[in-house]
């Protein structure tokens, strides 16, 4: 029988190394010296897998990894980090996806990438009892994996649903992605959607955040949730209109702030928060991330979590009902 959690995560697996931030792009031929290179999990669902069972929550990951080193020391980690890996499958002929994070200071990353493995995994492994077993499927990275396909999408999450398990779905956007192709189909199925402004521009047309939101609700989505970087985020739901800001953190490497963010905002809805309190622990588990290097590293613990929630105030606004942002989605 599957093992019981509070969130089956599903997508991409990467193995991410990362360098401190260097004083500029060394040229051609030239060596340039980092105070530290560092070795992590990356990925969408991965890492937020590993900010849940930070904070206390049962989550599993369902992926695809080599049978190479990367491969092995990413399993390894997850173990670690008290991830459910019994549903990370293990490609014998495909290397491990990795990424090179470059950090420039005072510039935005860098990335070279590999898609490896990810390229493989289509979710078909994931089971009706693995999904049944689960009280919320995040699906991370979706647009990014060819064979994980919009229709195979609808199956996992049509399957939830009727299941009655929640659904979340966040996004990697390339510069091929056919956008409406993708999520047309899966929006009406998900109940809670999590992209940036930049992707959700992407996938809009809209350069507000807010309009961006109305949006992607139009298109199906039962929440929205847009995050800005320094900006907060912004969230539209069924019940709720509402606007965040930040928590002021010094920022020494912002990989994985977005999952980071989606774990705690999720934790918050596991755990029977009002969508205020889930930006709030969402926005915090954000700040935490940034303070180290890598996806996962500095993210706070339960009770860390809790008391920097109680200790700093966050400003939420509710936004005034709109009038619709003329966008007519493609059905």
């Amino acid at each position: 029988m599957p093992t019981p959690l509070d969130c089956l995560c599903a997508g991409i697996v990467v193995a991410d190394t990362v360098c401190h931030p260097i004083a500029r792009m060394p040229a051609q031929g030239v060596l340039i010296k980092t105070d530290r290179i560092e070795f992590s999990i990356g990925g969408c669902p991965a890492n937020v897998a590993v900010d849940m069972a930070r904070i206390g929550l049962k989550s599993g990951i369902s992926g695809r990894v080599g049978a190479d080193l990367f491969g092995r020391e990413v399993r390894n980690l997850l173990n670690a980090s008290g991830v459910d890996t019994s549903q990370l499958e293990t490609s014998e002929t495909t290397p491990t996806s990795t990424t090179f994070v470059l950090n420039v200071a005072g510039e935005d990353r860098r990335f070279i990438h590999c898609v490896g493995a990810n390229a493989e995994y289509d979710g078909m492994h994931v089971t009706e009892d693995a999904i049944r077993a689960a009280k919320m499927l995040f699906v991370g990275g979706f647009c990014l994996m060819d064979s994980l396909t919009p229709e195979r999408t609808v199956r996992l999450f049509r399957c939830a649903r009727d299941n009655g398990v929640l659904t979340a779905l966040n996004v990697v956007l390339s510069e091929s992605t056919d956008t409406m192709a993708w999520l047309n189909p899966v929006l009406p199925w998900t109940d809670y959607f999590f992209c940036n402004n930049d992707e959700a521009e992407r996938i809009t047309g809209q350069t507000d955040s807010v309009k961006q939101a109305e949006a992607l609700r139009d298109l199906g989505a039962k929440t929205a949730i847009v995050t800005q970087g320094e900006r907060g985020a912004v969230l539209i739901g069924p019940n709720a209109r509402l606007s965040t800001g930040v928590f002021p953190v010094k920022t020494v490497d912002a990989t994985g702030t977005g999952d980071a963010f989606s774990a705690g905002f999720l934790y918050g809805v596991l755990k029977g928060k009002n969508v205020a309190e889930c930006l709030k622990l969402g926005t915090a588990m954000g700040a935490s991330c940034v303070r180290s290097m890598g996806a996962t590293t500095g993210v706070f613990n339960s009770a860390e979590l809790a008391e920097f929630v109680l200790s700093n105030h966050l400003e939420i606004e509710a936004l005034e009902e709109g009038r619709g942002c003329g966008f007519q989605p493609q059905r």
